[in-house]
């Protein structure tokens, strides 16, 4: 006899068998006893939830005979042979999606069904239908004949349109819990006589990530071998990270270790450990850190301050994933910042700085540095000092105002390109700790929009525009300027700009301000403090 692989043996025949859905099981149980089948239903969700499985036994229970609280009987004869059905009707929509395979769907819904009560068509992936299929479809999902009955299914939801999606009841399959996966993999190992540690089990539901169908597969690859299955092995094929080497990793944090955090982080790489598993895990165990913060008084680890911005950075490196960024960079430039070092410090003391600069020298309103004589007797700091701050309001009003002038999708895409090749390629690691977490969100064929989400770490990049400006152009051999923005103002500058189109109002080139290298003027009283926050060469005093 051919081999069967586990999760087609274990494929559910019924509702009691499939695992983890259990609301809307309930409701597809309740619509079969009360005989109120709808015409139309999507089922959408991660894959190997259950989806297609679920679409089979409810195609199955409408058409049996004596239904049960489960579904179908199993026993009559439109039960046992449901799989030579011609009355049930799969389509892979990945494979046949032109209008050509809907429009012979068409014509055959008018057919009465041969053998059975209803008629079903199953169409997986559905959203890979071309939108002229889509097209094709409409009216026939609406108004079918009463003798049909349609089952979408898709991974993508919001690929499907809204003409479609309002035409069907719609059901969301979530992930399956890892305790769920657990004890339907234990009914699996029972079976089938195979010997695999608690352990292992417990690691293959986990790296399955909800999904009971790759859980299966996980085991049925390692059930091949002939000893017992361990939590090595488990980890060894499918990349995955012990508990044991997320507390050690987390404890060279605690411990200062730089040089053990950078071994283990390069053999995970080496490897091939799966990174968002290790994040994944990382999470969790900040998670438990966190708990015990709050329970425990003398809890000797990071601050839950420190841990709740772990947790959130870690968590945002998945935004990179389809950039050319090496993830395990992130991870480990993230992580480095929680070490008690020398960097960290000067990091924290340039973010304080820049706090007081945006404060005391760029805002109009704020109070002078120092208690300083009247306007007459006063000593500026000259325009060149402020150049080394945070960009002024003017300029950033100025680049913001040029950028819209000639921005455009495909000039946002080759900068986005370029940009994530500069910061892979960017040597200086502290230039690359500012703007590891930036996002170019528009752009000009002259000039690049930035964003961050913390208002102090965008001040501080304005600090270097020069320089950052420099090491691009320089690169690309372009002359492109940058601003940086918080995102808090990013959102009211593009909102300001949707209005202003709605309005037609024409944005126009405004020439940026120019500062001579001669306007200087004495400040002896605050020569010292200018020293502290600029670089002595680009401070001049008469």
């Amino acid at each position: 006899m051919d081999y069967k692989v586990l999760y087609r043996k274990y494929r559910p025949n019924d509702f009691s068998n499939i695992i983890g859905q259990d609301y809307m099981i309930s409701i597809l149980k309740n619509a079969i006893q009360n005989n109120k089948i709808s015409h139309a239903y999507i089922f959408s969700g991660p894959r190997g939830t259950g989806k297609t499985s679920t679409a089979k036994v409810f195609a199955k229970a409408i058409n049996c005979e004596h239904p049960t609280i489960d579904g179908p009987c199993n026993e009559c004869e439109s039960c046992k042979h449901f799989k030579e059905n011609a009355d049930i009707i799969e389509i892979d929509a990945a494979s046949n999606n032109g209008v050509d395979e809907i429009r012979e769907i068409i014509n055959n819904i008018k057919l009465a069904p041969a053998y059975s009560k209803y008629k079903v068509y199953i169409i997986d992936e559905v959203h890979m239908l071309s939108t002229s299929a889509f097209n094709a479809l409409l009216l026939t999902l609406e108004e079918p004949p009463k003798h049909v009955v349609f089952i979408l299914a898709t991974t993508n939801i919001e690929a499907v349109p809204i003409t479609i999606l309002s035409r069907c009841q719609r059901f969301d399959f979530h992930k399956i819990s890892l305790q769920d996966i657990l004890k339907r993999l234990k009914y699996v190992v029972s079976k089938e006589e195979i010997k695999i540690d608690d352990d292992a089990l417990e690691e293959i539901a986990y790296i399955s990530d909800g999904g009971m169908r790759d859980a299966l597969s996980i085991l049925d690859q390692l059930s091949s071998k002939t000893a017992t299955i361990t939590i090595k092995d488990v980890i060894e094929h499918f990349g995955s990270v012990s508990k044991k080497q997320i507390n050690d990793l987390y404890n060279t944090i605690i411990e200062n270790d730089v040089d053990n955090f950078d071994s283990m982080m390069k053999k995970f790489k080496e490897v091939a450990i799966d990174y968002k598993v290790l994040i994944r895990k990382m999470l969790e165990k900040i998670e438990q850190e966190a708990i015990k913060n709050k329970k425990h008084k003398d809890y000797n680890g990071l601050s839950y301050n420190n841990l709740k911005e772990i947790a959130y950075e870690l968590a945002e490196i998945s935004n990179y994933i389809n950039i050319s960024i090496d993830p395990y960079v992130l991870i480990e430039i993230t992580l480095l910042k929680y070490f008690n070092n020398q960097h960290l410090n000067n990091l924290e003391k340039e973010l304080k700085t820049s706090q007081i600069i945006s404060r005391e020298i760029i805002s109009p309103s704020a109070e002078p540095l120092l208690n300083q004589p009247k306007a007459e007797d006063s000593q500026i700091i000259s325009r060149e000092i402020i150049s080394s701050s945070p960009a002024s309001s003017e300029l950033i009003n100025i680049r913001i105002n040029n950028c819209f002038v000639n921005a455009k999708k495909d000039y946002l895409q080759t900068l986005k390109d370029d940009w994530s090749k500069f910061i892979n390629n960017l040597s200086d690691k502290s230039l690359l700790n500012l703007l590891i977490d930036c996002q170019i969100v528009t752009a000009s064929d002259k000039i690049g929009i930035m964003t961050t989400s913390v208002i102090e770490t965008s001040n501080l990049i304005n600090t270097k525009l020069k320089k950052i400006e420099d090491l691009f152009n320089n690169e690309y051999n372009s002359n492109y300027h940058f601003i940086a923005l918080d995102e808090t103002r990013w959102n009211a500058e593009k909102q300001k700009y949707i209005t202003n189109l709605k309005n037609k109002k024409v944005y126009k080139y405004m020439e940026e301000p120019t500062f001579e290298e001669d306007q200087e003027i004495i400040v002896d009283n605050i020569e010292k403090i200018a020293y502290d926050i600029f670089d002595k060469e680009k401070v001049k005093i008469e």
